[in-house]
């Protein structure tokens, strides 16, 4: 089985044919878009989709999460410190005591994913079967928290089930659904109209491409129900633009989730969800995302004024394309 042929391309001619040799190296295909901005100019490039077709894009939604975190600390609604107890029912259990700093620079000491036997093997089949493994309601999100082992407290460890509750803590607190709160404190805010947060298929947007695994194999739509906050959130090139820029221009809310913080154990820094490496001498600001059958990325080069936003339906990484159009001005 073969991965569907990249579409046919349109927009600027220049960055088509920077990417096209790229990205049929990494065996990409069908939808594929790609926005560069330098200095304000956005500069698009799409294979067989346009800026506004819909993609998955995984855990470039946890920048989203980490930003209205970081705006409640700014205005004083939430502090660093406060337990996750106090926002979730969560009965006294050893999450209850994490705090939401810790869970937004993923040093809450959770495990990546919840690792009840049952969650397990649901997952495993689910993917095995190429559907969405994320179907947890905000019930099943909070026994998963409560039964989870808490291991090194303090210590870099990437989080999925963190980052779901640090979003369902957020809108607990807000008084409403994360979907609604992100449309309400970030989407509308930044005109970004044709994003969303679907927690089923019934909530799909109308006419969402398919997506593929590398090996091309149609995948069920990873619609993450309680998980949104970690990676929920469908999206445009158009919309992701106008994200990347808010976030070079200062228009976004809670932009000091980007600043490092602490050290990861892979070399990278970590701030609020935000990856910073040291890239060819720029420092770039990144979050990829991984679905089953989407892949994504935003890499951000803030002194630069610069960003490279990566959208495809196709799960095979996307990264290194992105950061050699970032850095590489040639």
């Amino acid at each position: 089985m073969s991965t569907p042929q990249l579409g046919l391309p349109t927009g600027d001619p220049e960055l088509i044919a920077r990417v096209e040799p790229l990205a049929r190296a990494a065996h990409l295909g069908d939808r594929l878009s790609v926005v560069c901005i330098r200095d304000g100019v956005h500069r698009h490039a799409h294979f067989g989709a346009g800026p506004a077709t819909v993609y998955e894009i995984g855990s470039v939604t946890k920048t989203m999460t980490s930003l209205l975190f970081a705006e409640a600390i700014e205005t004083g609604e939430l502090r660093t410190d406060t337990p996750l107890g106090t926002l979730l029912d969560l009965e006294g259990c050893p999450a209850a005591e994490v705090t939401l700093a810790e869970l937004a620079g993923h040093r809450s000491g959770l495990p990546r994913i919840a690792t009840g036997l049952r969650d397990r093997a649901n997952a495993v089949v689910a993917v095995l079967r190429h559907r969405n493994p994320y179907t947890a309601d905000l019930q099943r999100l909070l026994a998963q928290a409560r039964s989870a082992e808490i291991g090194a407290r303090g210590q870099f460890s990437y989080s999925n089930l963190g980052f779901a509750l640090l979003g369902q803590a957020l809108a607990a607190h807000a008084g409403a659904g994360f979907p609604e709160l992100l449309h309400h404190r970030l989407f509308g805010r930044l005109g970004m109209t044709e994003s969303s947060t679907p927690l089923s298929g019934a909530d799909l947007p109308t006419g969402a491409p398919t997506g593929w695994s590398a090996r091309g194999t149609p995948e069920q739509a990873w619609t993450m129900g309680a998980y949104a906050p970690a990676g929920g959130v469908r999206s445009t090139a158009g919309d992701m633009a106008s994200y990347a820029q808010a976030l070079l221009d200062g228009a976004a809310p809670g932009l000091t989730a980007l600043d490092p913080r602490w050290d990861t154990d892979g070399g990278s820094q970590v701030g609020y969800a935000w990856f910073t490496d040291r890239v060819a001498d720029v420092d770039i600001v990144w979050h990829n995302g991984a679905t089953g059958g989407f892949s994504s990325m935003l890499a951000l080069d803030r002194a630069g004024a610069a960003a490279a936003v990566i959208l495809a339906n196709t799960a095979v990484a996307v990264d290194e394309i992105a950061l050699r159009l970032l850095v590489d001005t040639t």
